[in-house]
């Protein structure tokens, strides 16, 4: 992937909620059987969205935060996996934490994505949990401003 492949938009529910939907009914509902009921929740239209865009204007992936530091929701198509995506989209939700005088981000991770979030600087800090019939462990990282 070069930086020039994609676009990187700092996004809202209310205007992207199509593009955001998107991408997470295919990563979430389609691919990882993720009960509909459990994806779509009343936090969206509050978060701050990463939607990202490949050079076609397709959504190919997003990312949400929380105000309270809670980073989720992160999905990347599976042809755009592997690609550095998933970093930009931690790096702009994290600048955003930053902008916002957010000091810790946290994330439930699927056990599977541990080492990704490990090579970003997050640590475990929970024992191993369900969510949506998928194992998770709670990930946390103090910013630097």
């Amino acid at each position: 992937m070069k930086k020039t492949d994609i676009q990187i938009i700092h996004a809202s529910w209310n205007e992207h909620r199509n593009q955001l939907g998107e991408v997470r009914r295919k990563v979430f509902i389609d691919e990882q059987h993720v009960p509909e009921e459990l994806e779509w929740d009343e936090y969206d239209e509050y978060c701050h969205h990463i939607l990202v865009l490949d050079n076609n204007n397709q959504a190919i992936a997003t990312g949400r935060i929380k105000p309270n530091g809670h980073i989720g929701r992160m999905a990347v198509l599976p042809s755009w996996r592997n690609q550095g995506i998933g970093t930009a989209i931690l790096d702009a939700l994290q600048a955003h934490a930053v902008q916002q005088d957010i000091r810790e981000v946290f994330l439930h991770a699927q056990v599977s994505a541990i080492p990704f979030y490990s090579k970003q600087g997050f640590e475990i800090c929970s024992d191993e949990f369900m969510d949506a019939g998928i194992p998770h462990r709670t990930m946390k990282k103090l910013l630097v401003a």
